[in-house]
């Protein structure tokens, strides 16, 4: 009895001891209950029973991957000056026979449509007004085309023209007001003509590709044609202070690459004058203007770099009747520019240059050649190896090193 009560009290101890987090109470090996749950531990000299309790838990870890989307890219394509002199009009009024229209330019650009309708953006240059009276057409010096030319820019792949130039008021303001409308009718872009003034402070942009792309036209004058006193915004010069107005106005809403198409220089000098030079540096180097792209010459002048931007001083003749016979040597040459641009952590830039000579078919219904894969054809013309040595010896004075224009060339291999 004595024996049974000593037991009970020494369990009664042990569970004390347990529940309240004392060391356990150690019994004789004899007399320890073999429901406990314990881990034992036995040496030869003493005995120990240790009670524990594991908790065991899980971490989970979540690794977030943002994967940016790459930058943004684009092509700009600008070609030369289109000049409809008197052929060139008649040229496309033969090749509209036998149709319902008076005149189809589109066959005059079909070996170069291709190239132009795969830019992202694609901008001429029309020298001239235009007309809605088939009666009242005139070439040099006082220009008149039909308007249907708008149209066909259109179809060949244009989204716009710089129409700044100093032909522009060759049949006096109403000549300018038709263009314009003629621009809007067919649903093609200008810059350079503004028949309001909220036209002249309404910045112009594109989008090419997601990038927006502001435009500015300018011309050196306007061959002693007085800009109508009552629209003095009519058409911009090449006043510094006015064109950089202009790019900010642009850049304010949005652009995030500001061109300027200037119509300055001296007519069939292929190198670029001093005040071309300086203006470029000028306009250039201020923080709102990207590119130049330059036009009157009638030849095509060099690219060249303020910093790391371009200038394409001229890009000659794109469509015009002008020869060596009337003018100067390279006048029928001009070249198709592609600037291709690349979004960077500074902005969009122009990364690079592409050129693509050309030359006017005047024997062949003025058609404009691309020089390269017409040489692919026609290995052993003295006339085309000369047109396209021209023209990229003349591209190329500047020395630009890796940033030089790159030669592209159809179906030729340079």
């Amino acid at each position: 009895m004595q024996g049974k009560n000593r037991l009970k009290i020494w369990m009664t101890l042990m569970v004390l001891a347990v529940s309240c987090g004392s060391t356990p109470v150690a019994l004789p090996a004899a007399t320890t209950s073999p429901k406990t749950t314990t881990t034992a531990t036995t040496s030869s000299t003493t005995s120990s029973t240790t009670t524990s309790t594991t908790t065991s838990s899980t971490t989970t870890t979540t690794t977030t991957t943002t994967t940016l989307p790459p930058p943004r890219e684009a092509t700009l394509l600008f070609t030369g000056d289109i000049i409809p002199h008197s052929p060139v009009v008649r040229a496309a009024a033969i090749a509209a026979e036998g149709t319902d229209r008076a005149h189809d330019f589109r066959p005059l650009f079909a070996e170069v449509t291709e190239r132009i309708a795969a830019a992202d953006l694609a901008i001429c240059h029309l020298e001239t007004p235009l007309t809605k009276d088939l009666n009242d057409l005139s070439g040099y010096p006082r220009f008149n085309a039909p308007v249907s030319l708008a149209d066909d820019l259109v179809d060949i792949g244009y989204d716009a023209c710089s129409t700044a130039s100093n032909h522009v008021l060759d049949q006096w303001l109403s000549g300018a007001e038709t263009t314009a409308q003629a621009f809007i009718d067919a649903g093609l872009g200008q810059t350079g003509i503004s028949v309001t003034e909220r036209d002249a402070y309404s910045p112009v942009t594109y989008d090419a590709n997601g990038i927006s792309v502001g435009h500015v036209s300018a011309s050196f004058g306007f061959n002693g044609m007085p800009v109508p006193a009552d629209t003095p915004w009519l058409v911009l010069d090449l006043e510094v202070d006015a064109l950089l107005a202009a790019a900010r106005r642009t850049r304010a809403v949005g652009a995030e690459f500001v061109v300027l198409s200037l119509h300055w220089g001296i007519e069939y000098r292929t190198a670029p004058t001093e005040v071309q030079r300086q203006l470029a540096e000028t306009l250039l180097s201020d923080p709102d203007v990207d590119l130049i792209i330059g036009h009157h010459a009638h030849v095509v002048q060099s690219v060249g770099m303020v910093g790391d931007e371009y200038v394409v001083y001229g890009l000659g003749n794109f469509l015009s009747n002008q020869s060596a016979a009337c003018c100067a040597v390279g006048t029928q040459d001009g070249v198709i520019v592609v600037v291709n641009l690349l979004e960077t952590a500074d902005g969009v830039k122009a990364q690079e240059v592409a050129v693509t000579p050309t030359r006017v078919a005047r024997s062949d219904g003025y058609r404009i050649r691309e020089v390269g894969a017409s040489l692919s054809e026609n290995p052993d013309s003295t006339e085309l190896q000369n047109s396209w040595a021209r023209t990229i010896d003349r591209l190329g004075a500047e020395d630009l090193g890796e940033r030089a224009p790159v030669e592209t060339c159809g179906a030729l291999t340079c």
